[in-house]
């Protein structure tokens, strides 16, 4: 399981990358593991404005349909529309080319302190078995 240290990471399974006011989201390789094969991914459009928490798509493999849920507030700017076209994408590349929104967060500092650092999601993955 790859969980790059930059990141920070939510229980529901999505990262986030923070470069400034910008945060990219997408979901971990553990989600993506445990989902097997992505089949269809369904992402709100561009110009939203997400609460922390709220839900910004779904993921659909062979096993499961997901919910996929914002880490920080904020407006999306941006869609991975090729994760629309080519679902596979997740499976192969949870960490890059599969982002699936980029998001205008503006000041997230205070709803920093409920995601996870790569060490604590880990140890939570691992007792989630």
């Amino acid at each position: 399981m790859q969980v790059p240290k930059e990141l920070k990471y939510t229980k529901d399974h999505e990262w986030a990358r923070i470069e400034g006011e910008v945060v990219t989201v997408g979901i971990t390789d553990y989600a993506q593991d445990k989902l097997g094969d992505v089949v269809f991914v369904e992402i709100e459009n561009g110009g939203t404005h997400l609460k922390q928490g709220d839900k910004f798509g779904t993921v659909e493999s062979v096993k499961s349909v997901s919910d996929l849920f914002t880490p920080l507030s904020g407006t999306v700017t941006a869609v991975n529309n090729g994760i629309v076209e080519h679902p596979e994408l997740v499976n192969k590349d949870p960490y890059g080319k599969a982002w699936m929104i980029k998001l205008s967060a503006g000041s997230v500092q205070n709803e920093m302190g409920s995601l996870m650092d790569a060490d604590a999601y880990e140890k939570y993955c691992r007792e989630a078995g």
